[in-house]
C-alpha cells in the first residue's frame, strides 16, 4: 500500500510536525509514504522512514495569510503556479497512491486550491477507489465570512472520503471551531492528540527547575521573547531561576545572536532544541504560545505554564485552545497584545504560585490512530 502526504506550511512548522508522525506511522505499518512539502521542513524535523518530495518553497508575508511568497520574496504568480501544479501532479502520477492525505485543506490553505484540487483528480486517475482524507487540528481558525466556511464543508463533501481531527473529543471538538461540522458528519473520525516528543534527554542538568521560554519553529513571537529578556529581573517567584529563551529557527542567525548579546545574568537565548519535550519535563515554568504541539509537550510535562496565544492578524486557534487549558486549571493565560516585561512576570508569577496542575488525561495517540483509520478505510471498496 502507497499513501502521500501534501502539507503546506506558511508561518508556523506544526502543520509539518503532525504531517510527518502521521507519516512515520503509516511507514511503521509497512506502507509506502511520500511527504510532499511546499515549504522548507524544520531542522528539528524527524523524517525516517519517508521519501520526500519539495516542491518550489512558499511561505506567508505575514500574519494575514493575505500574499504568500516564493523563495525569492516575491508575490507568487500564475506562472509559479502552474509550475508547481505540473511538478505536484506528475509525483502524484509516479506514486499512484492508494491514501492521499492533504493536510489542512480545504479547511485552510484556500490559496493551494490552484494545485490541490488537480492533485485529487490525478490521484483518482491514477488509482481506481484512492482514498482521499484531509487531516485537521482540533481547531480551525475562525472566519468572518460565514460562507467562507460553508464552502469548506460543501468541498469536503465533494471531493473528500474522510476528515481526520486531530484531537480527543472529551476535550475539544471541530464544531467548536466550525459551524458546519454536523454537514460533513459522517466523513469526520477522532484520532486523538498527534503527540510524538522527542525522547532525547537533555544534557547535564538543561531545564533543571528553570523558566523555558519559546515561541514554536516559525518566525513569529518576537513580542514574547523581548517581553522575556526583561521579566526575570521583574519576577518575584522566578527571579532566582535561570531563564532559557529558545529561539525559532526562522527568526535567523542575525536575530540570535542580538538577543544572546542582550541576555543579562541568569538568562541563557538558544536556538529551538530537539529535546525541547524533555527540558519541560525538568521545568519549574514554561512560558509559550499556545501552538498545538507545544501545548501537548506541556501536558505531557505537566509544569506550570503560562500562554501567550498568538493573535496578529484574524488568528482565533491559539486563543481558544490557551482559554480551554485556563479553564481547566492548566495554564494561567496572558493575551498577546498585554505582554511586556512586567505582565510576563506578574503571569509567571501567577502560574508558580497556583502550584502544579491538576493532571488531564487526553489521547495523544493521534498518529497511530491515523494511520490504523487510513489503513482500514483503504481497503474498503469506494
Amino acid at each position: 500500500m502507497k499513501a502521500l502526504i501534501h502539507v503546506q506550511h506558511l508561518l508556523g512548522t506544526g502543520h509539518a510536525v503532525r504531517a510527518a508522525a502521521i507519516g512515520r506511522a503509516l511507514a511503521e505499518a509497512g506502507v509506502a509514504v511520500t511527504l510532499v512539502t511546499g515549504n522548507r521542513l524544520p531542522p528539528t524535523l524527524d523524517t525516517g522512514g519517508l521519501a520526500i518530495e519539495r516542491l518550489a518553497p512558499a511561505r506567508a508575508a505575514d500574519a494575514s495569510f493575505a500574499r504568500i511568497l516564493n523563495e525569492a520574496g516575491a508575490p507568487i504568480g500564475d506562472a509559479w503556479r502552474a509550475e508547481r501544479t505540473r511538478v505536484l501532479t506528475a509525483i502524484a502520477q509516479r506514486v499512484a497512491p492508494d491514501i492521499l492525505v492533504t493536510e489542512t485543506f480545504p479547511f485552510g490553505r484556500r490559496q493551494f486550491a490552484f494545485e490541490l484540487e488537480p492533485l485529487i483528480e490525478t490521484v483518482r486517475a491514477a488509482r481506481s477507489g484512492a482514498l482521499v482524507a484531509s487531516s485537521v487540528r482540533d481547531i480551525l481558525v475562525r472566519k468572518e465570512d460565514l460562507a467562507k466556511e460553508r464552502a469548506m464543508a460543501e468541498t469536503a463533501a465533494r471531493l473528500y472520503d474522510l476528515v481526520l481531527v486531530h484531537a480527543d473529543p472529551s476535550f475539544v471538538r471541530l464544531e467548536d471551531s466550525f459551524p458546519f461540522a454536523g454537514e460533513i458528519a459522517d466523513l469526520i473520525r477522532y484520532t486523538g492528540f498527534v503527540h510524538t516528543p522527542s525522547a532525547l534527554e537533555p544534557a547535564g542538568e538543561d531545564g533543571r527547575d528553570e523558566v523555558v521560554v519559546s515561541c514554536g519553529g516559525g518566525p513569529v513571537g518576537g513580542r514574547l521573547i523581548e517581553a522575556a529578556l526583561g521579566a526575570r529581573a521583574l519576577s518575584r517567584r522566578a527571579g532566582d531561576a535561570t531563564w532559557r529563551i529558545l529561539v525559532g529557527h526562522e527568526h535567523g542567525g542575525a536575530m540570535l545572536r542580538a538577543l544572546q548579546a542582550r541576555a543579562g545574568a541568569g538568562t541563557i537565548v538558544e536556538p529551538a532544541r530537539p529535546d525541547f519535550a524533555r527540558i519541560l519535563h525538568r521545568a519549574r515554568l514554561s512560558v509559550s504560545q499556545a501552538g498545538y504541539n507545544t501545548v501537548l509537550d506541556v501536558l505531557s510535562a505537566g509544569c506550570a505554564a503560562v500562554l501567550v496565544p498568538f493573535a496578529e492578524g484574524r488568528e482565533t486557534e491559539q486563543s481558544q485552545r490557551a482559554q480551554l487549558l485556563a479553564a481547566r486549571g492548566r495554564a494561567t493565560v496572558l493575551e498577546e497584545a498585554a505582554v511586556d516585561a512586567s505582565s510576563l512576570a506578574a503571569a509567571c508569577d501567577a502560574a508558580i504560585a497556583a502550584g502544579r496542575p491538576p493532571a488531564t488525561t487526553v489521547d495523544t495517540e493521534g498518529a497511530l490512530h491515523s494511520a490504523a483509520i487510513l489503513i482500514e478505510a483503504a481497503r474498503k471498496p469506494r
